[in-house]
């Protein structure tokens, strides 16, 4: 294949997680075991250190329709009305009409705040029934793909466009590159949220790596992308949401100054040989040895009587249970909150998901799936672990 950023061959396999089915595919009891199943493995580029996928699952089937929601989470909720008040407070505060399109806009939540300051909002959402719920919430919502022929069609510019947890997904990368470019006003910011490769490494949290997230992104790496469609980075942080994500500032290029910042967390990454294969094969090596660790205490409860429940199901989660072959054998339930997910099944493992207020029993352990919302998890459950109920994170999210 050819490298989805820069077109390079030169692309060596770093990460192979096996054949997996696709992981928001939670299944109703009728397709139970009958979920196809496709290749998950993570490539380096050797010319633009970009990681990436091999296998594409088509966008129609991961993301026509699907049932995560971005408002169920009070954290990340939180965390885009941030990133709202901080991109009006720096840009545009003073600014009259001003507006901003969401890429990926899900459910609404982030364009909620920026209606909260004024803004004109757009949303562009490709799944049906998150669309929908968009809209009747009062916030308008396109359902369609998003790339340069939307863009086009839209035939307007914005001062603020938004792409949260979307920059990786897209199998139209540069059409969408070119349609952000297209839909940017001269003096608009391009706002990109997206996992930190280099935290994921850190972090041991290869779960984050599914068909949906075709690329994995470092700084180095997004910014030859970005710079490919006439768009530069010139400011990011490094936000604890989802466990350490970027925040990056994107303008037309010539338009911002680089801030120190940037450069820092640049630095950092070459000292940390972040953008190395080496780093990756040695990231390989350690999730080989985390899965024999989680196995091992997951073995012992079982042994010892413990019921043991999964909190949360999200959609990383999968790779996770399908990677280490973590089953009914050792999860009798995923206890989730959205109730868009009653009554289904855990794609590759079956293990049925149940509503958290309608659970009947305790267990003796939690089993924590949705590990990048740690801190909400620790304070909303006190009464719990009060109790005896034990939390076991596979993943420990370093601080930001």
């Amino acid at each position: 294949m050819n490298c989805r950023v820069c077109d390079s061959t030169n692309l060596e396999l770093a990460i192979d997680l096996g054949n997996q089915p696709w992981c928001n595919h939670f299944l109703k009891p009728e397709e139970v075991g009958k979920e196809p199943f496709y290749p998950l493995r993570v490539l380096f580029c050797h010319d633009c250190h970009t990681v990436q996928l091999d296998y594409t699952v088509k966008k129609e089937i991961m993301f026509g329709d699907h049932t995560y929601l971005s408002g169920v989470t009070k954290s990340l909720s939180q965390h885009f009305k941030t990133v709202a008040e901080e991109i009006d407070n720096r840009f545009f505060k003073n600014t009259p009409e001003k507006s901003v399109l969401d890429i990926g806009s899900n459910d609404g939540t982030q364009l909620k705040h920026f209606q909260a300051l004024g803004y004109d909002v757009l949303g562009v959402e490709s799944s049906k029934t998150t669309a929908k719920i968009a809209n009747e919430a009062g916030v308008p919502t396109l359902n369609q793909f998003f790339n340069l022929e939307t863009a086009k069609q839209l035939n307007r510019k914005f001062h603020a466009i938004n792409a949260a947890g979307v920059f990786f997904h897209l199998e139209e990368l540069h059409s969408a590159a070119e349609g952000i470019r297209e839909a940017l006003r001269e003096d608009g910011v391009f706002v990109v949220q997206f996992l930190y490769m280099k935290r994921i490494v850190e972090n041991l949290a290869f779960d984050q790596i599914y068909h949906e997230h075709l690329l994995y992104y470092n700084l180095q790496t997004i910014e030859v992308l970005l710079n490919r469609h006439g768009l530069s980075m010139f400011d990011a942080y490094l936000s604890p949401i989802h466990g350490g994500s970027i925040i990056g500032l994107v303008s037309h290029q010539g338009k911002q100054k680089p801030s120190d910042r940037l450069q820092q967390m640049r630095q950092a990454e070459i000292e940390d040989k972040s953008n190395e294969l080496s780093t990756y094969l040695d990231f390989a090596r350690r999730i080989e040895q985390m899965k024999a660790e989680n196995l091992a205490y997951l073995d012992a409860a079982k042994q010892e009587g413990k019921r043991v429940f999964g909190f949360g199901a999200p959609v990383k989660g999968n790779t996770l249970l399908n990677y280490f072959g973590i089953g009914t054998q050792h999860l009798d339930y995923l206890v989730e909150k959205n109730e868009l997910r009653r009554g289904l099944y855990s794609p590759g493992q079956h293990i049925p998901v149940v509503i958290e207020k309608e659970l009947q029993e305790l267990p003796d352990i939690y089993y924590v799936l949705a590990w990048n919302f740690k801190k909400e998890i620790l304070a909303n459950n006190q009464n719990l672990i009060n109790q005896g109920v034990q939390f076991y994170f596979p993943v420990n999210p370093k601080e930001v």
